[in-house]
């Protein structure tokens, strides 16, 4: 049984107060809390642990090699990868996504080649395909979503035509909660030769991922959702693609020998990790991925189902409130504005008094915003640790920002 308050107790922060208020932390959207065995694992990584890995022959250089190397198998693991290699460490969503974007897209992409795209992405999945259509002539074709905030399957793959390249999606809007249908998309794409990158940022904080199932050749995470440090994520990529791939950063690590006349690569994964790699960040995301598999992906996501079942029938009861994303099937976080409210910073303000942290603005989603006809919203996106009281303490706030605002 999924036990909340003992999972509340393994985040230190939870138990602080806010402007005199217990803490409800419902801005997991932008940026998770961390459990006290991530925070363990970092501190014992740089106080106990520390070296620089890989061909060091030192005993600390060997420790924090296969400490850092171990989060790879994790990483396979929870996203359903068929093979390890196919595991590329990266700080993030959004440098996975630029390397599809420089190292696969820029060299077989040119002026006219099409990229569909959602009209609900995340800022990290539109700028990249941008650099293209700026320096390369690429056309970003724009799929609209339903008026519930679901995305149709069928209308993307409508948008794919004899130049479509590459598709890009979220598989959960970090706006909406909506969840995309990536497997059908990604069938259709496969039948006609186009290849498909999702950011999984949300998704993957919310539901169990299979990637292999997905049979997508793309998949972004970034750590510091997924309850581990910042800087610190993952990329899949589908072992078949990896010949297609040209390196985009170049450094140590990603070679094999390097002489005034060339340079031979290393193997993937490596060939895409230059440098000095965030060792400390990926050893606290392997902590973090241990601790989500050990309560259990499929229990998490019941406990926010219920979450967002609650909270849409106590939002429900709010008719001065604007929600935006009603689908049944969503994930637990919604976007909202308050009748008579001048903007969106106000709510979060008067919430905070409440010692309730939302996040107000535009959600690095802008072309989302336009479509919806706001310039900005209150987001309140919940996690495992959240519970039906916070909820309820987020009501007793809106009705009195409404009692203020009206």
């Amino acid at each position: 049984m999924y036990d909340v308050e003992k999972v509340r107790a393994d985040f230190p922060i939870l138990s602080r107060t806010v402007n005199g208020k217990p803490l409800v932390y419902l801005d997991n959207g932008a940026s998770a809390q961390k459990p006290r065995a991530v925070i363990d694992a970092v501190t014992r990584a740089y106080a106990e642990e520390y070296a620089n890995v890989h061909r060091g022959l030192h005993f600390l250089s060997n420790l924090a090699t296969e400490k850092y190397e171990a989060v790879r198998p994790k990483l396979q693991a929870f996203l359903g990868a068929a093979h390890e290699d196919e595991i590329i460490f990266t700080t993030g969503s959004t440098q996975g996504l630029n390397l599809v974007s420089y190292g696969w897209a820029a060299p077989r992409m040119q002026a006219g080649d099409e990229i569909v795209l959602s009209v609900m992405e995340h800022h990290a999945n539109i700028v990249p395909w941008h650099f293209l259509r700026e320096r390369q002539g690429v056309v970003l074709k724009w799929v609209d979503i339903d008026a519930d905030g679901g995305l149709d399957p069928q209308a993307v793959i409508d948008a794919i035509g004899p130049k479509t390249k590459l598709i890009a999606l979220t598989h959960m809007s970090n706006v909406l909660g909506s969840v995309v249908d990536i497997k059908t998309v990604a069938a259709a794409a496969r039948a006609r030769g186009v290849a498909i990158a999702v950011d999984g940022s949300q998704a993957a904080v919310h539901m169990p991922v299979d990637v292999a199932d997905l049979d997508v050749d793309f998949y972004a995470i970034t750590g510091h959702k997924l309850y581990g440090p910042s800087a610190s994520g993952a990329l899949y990529v589908r072992r078949e693609r990896y010949p297609e791939i040209r390196p985009f950063i170049g450094g140590g690590d990603m070679i094999r020998q390097v002489r005034k006349d060339g340079i031979d690569w290393n193997d993937p994964p490596h060939k895409f990790e230059a440098g000095t790699p965030g060792i400390v960040q990926m050893i606290g995301l392997g902590a973090a991925l241990d601790y989500m598999t050990g309560l259990g992906m499929q229990n998490i996501a019941a406990h926010e189902a219920d979450l967002r079942d609650y909270a849409m029938a106590r939002f429900q009861g709010l008719n001065w409130l604007n929600l935006q994303g009603t689908r049944p099937d969503k994930g637990a976080i919604f976007s909202f504005t308050i009748e008579g409210a001048g903007h969106a910073h106000d709510i979060s303000t008067v919430v905070d008094q409440r010692g309730i942290a939302v996040r107000a603005g535009q959600h690095c989603a802008e072309p989302l915003m336009e479509h919806l006809g706001v310039h900005a919203t209150c987001r309140a996106s919940f996690g495992l640790y959240n519970t039906r009281a916070e909820v309820d303490a987020l009501v007793d706030a809106l009705e009195l920002c409404h009692e203020l605002f009206s």
